[in-house]
């Protein structure tokens, strides 16, 4: 196998090294520079059309990409620790908590980053009142999390999961690119203090 992945602070790659992190597996690495467009170059492209990272390359040619099922696949290669739960109830509870992540956090985080961040300013047509939105949504997204969090020490269920690694790389990006976790919000304060004792012995800085 080969994964194809990128530095941190890029948070789809970064969820897959907290995944292998997590279930102590060690996998070939070829890292790729965003910034040089390494994953647009046609090489790259003829194993994954969709030109982004991270992307798993098999043994026999076959290639995963989409984060989600990378660590679907290495789950059900290695199911300890189980990262998506081991009851049809507990992978549906996983699957929501990571969808909800996605959508409500993930999607205006990621037009922040698009749309209001220098970095990206001369690789796309960037309109400043998409990014004004955006900022309001994450915002609004964080608050509804410290609400669902209350007193549960992880997202889906009793134990970590995926969900908590998703939520944290999409937390800590977010943080990155100058939307930090408000103080104001102490349950997921708390929640971000416990994942990140438990998944990230490196924790990403803000830039």
């Amino acid at each position: 196998m080969m994964l194809y992945t990128a530095a941190d602070p890029a948070p789809n790659p970064r969820r897959v090294h907290l995944f292998l992190a997590a279930k102590a597996l060690e996998l070939p690495r070829t890292e790729l520079s965003l910034l040089k467009r390494e994953h647009k170059l046609p090489e790259t492209l003829a194993r994954n059309p969709r030109g982004q990272v991270p992307f798993l390359e098999l043994d026999d040619g076959r290639v995963l990409a989409e984060t989600i099922s990378i660590c679907r696949y290495l789950d059900e290669l290695h199911p300890e620790p189980p990262m998506f739960g081991t009851t049809p109830f507990e992978r549906a509870e996983t699957d929501m908590w990571i969808r909800r992540v996605e959508s409500a956090l993930g999607v205006p985080v990621g037009l922040v980053w698009q749309h209001g961040h220098p970095l990206t300013a001369r690789l796309v047509t960037q309109i400043p009142e998409m990014a004004a939105q955006a900022r309001l949504r994450v915002a609004e997204a964080m608050t509804w999390l410290d609400q669902q969090l209350g007193e549960g020490a992880w997202l889906a269920g009793a134990r970590p999961t995926m969900a908590d690694i998703t939520l944290l790389t999409t937390l800590d990006f977010a943080g990155w690119i100058g939307l930090p976790l408000p103080e104001t919000l102490p349950a997921l304060q708390s929640w971000h203090g416990r994942a990140t004792a438990r998944f990230a012995a490196q924790p990403v800085t803000t830039s």
